[in-house]
């Protein structure tokens, strides 16, 4: 089914002059930064269909003139035209948002074509600089790309006190972050998130001996809730989540009562089938991460990583304590072999030191900034980094 990028027009495609809020001449007529360039690569390089959806207030009015309004607008349709950016449709709303009519934003009434099923509304986009917009794709079913309107947001603090609080509240996302995918301060926000989309994915895998969720964003912010029962494990999770760039939540409950066995194995595991979820399309990646030394005061680490489809495991180190914390040092191998595994790549694993503690957090730390560098992307370059045409 085909994808759809809803897009308003004042605000989002071109600048919404104030205090007016009307583009009626040419001399109004300015185009947002990046707009162009990257509305044109979206055009070109990705299969959306581009539909316009605007509330021009009164159109056709004495105080908004048809007359005014059409020179300017084909004047914007012209420059997308020419640079092979063309929409399939154009709605416009003229009315007034006291009227309340069902075909002005966030209402779908302008847009029953849409609705009939042969769209793939899940994963299309209301792009826009308004609640209105995020409104309408919440309404549509579909996911809002919300554009950080910079000049917008200044034009309603210079008059907040003379505003309604519905003026005043209406670039601010904050009560919509369930229904907005980005927050965009430009345009080429926008195209490299369509472009390369975030690679999230939640996984549980359930067996009689433990119960493992994993929520995970390979393009994150490093950001971690890690919850297994053996504190040690915890912190080096959140290492791995810190340090590799990502976000990642684990909720993990296993049989600690008989031992710490399964639950690290299990964690492993699920981990490892989350990123082999999440890396179905290795396009643009980089495939290869290394660490070449990571030094954490008397010990170093070195790990390099290939997620080439094919499983293996390197260790090359040993520790002198039974436990490190609350977690046998045995099971470090096993945590990593177990990921290897389920991942589908293969891990060359170093580490030499005195304190067990700063070996095998080096080992972590070092994962994370090698997982880091495999997980890059380019979107100027998205071709399989193989040569086997699959990985």
């Amino acid at each position: 089914m085909q994808r759809i990028l809803f897009i308003d027009r004042d605000g989002t495609l071109i600048v919404e002059p104030q205090p007016d809020q009307q583009v009626d001449s040419l001399e109004k007529l300015e185009f947002l930064p990046y707009v162009i360039t990257q509305l044109a690569r979206i055009a070109r390089e990705l299969d959306y269909r581009l539909v316009m959806v605007t509330n021009q207030d009164g159109l056709g009015t004495a105080t908004f003139q048809e007359s005014t309004f059409w020179p300017a607008h084909e004047k914007m349709m012209q420059v997308f035209e020419n640079e092979g950016v063309v929409f399939e449709a154009v709605y416009i709303d003229r009315s007034y948002p006291h009227e309340q009519l069902p075909t002005r934003k966030p209402g779908t009434g302008m847009l029953g074509a849409y609705l009939n099923g042969d769209y793939d509304l899940a994963n299309s986009y209301v792009i826009g600089d308004r609640l209105t917009d995020v409104q309408l794709a919440k309404n549509l079913g579909a996911r809002a790309i919300f554009l950080n309107n910079i000049q917008g947001k200044q034009a309603v603090a210079a008059q907040a006190s003379a505003m309604p609080e519905e003026s005043r509240t209406q670039y601010d996302p904050t009560p919509y972050a369930d229904t907005i995918d980005l927050i965009a301060q430009d345009w080429r926000d926008i195209y490299t998130y369509l472009k390369l989309p975030p690679r999230k994915v939640q996984h549980r895998r359930f067996t009689k001996e433990t119960d493992i969720m994993v929520d995970l964003n390979l393009d994150g912010a490093g950001n971690s809730v890690i919850s297994t029962g053996i504190g040690f494990f915890d912190h080096m999770l959140e290492q791995v989540a810190r340090h590799g760039g990502m976000d990642l939540n684990i909720n993990a409950k296993g049989d600690l009562h008989i031992d710490e066995h399964h639950t690290v194995e299990d964690t492993a595991i699920t981990l490892g089938e989350a990123f082999a979820k999440a890396l179905t399309d290795k396009r643009g990646m980089e495939r290869y991460g290394f660490d070449m030394l990571l030094p954490m005061d008397d010990a170093l680490a070195q790990v390099a990583v290939d997620f080439g489809g094919r499983p293996w495991l390197v260790w090359e180190a040993d520790f002198q304590r039974e436990k490190i914390g609350d977690l046998p040092t045995e099971l470090f191998f096993h945590f990593f072999k177990s990921f290897s595994d389920a991942a589908r790549c293969n891990l060359n694993i170093k580490a030499e030191g005195q304190n067990e503690h700063h070996k095998i957090e080096a080992i972590f730390k070092a994962f994370a900034r090698a997982l880091k560098m495999a997980l890059r992307r380019d979107a100027d370059r998205l071709v399989l980094p193989s040569t086997k045409g699959v990985l």
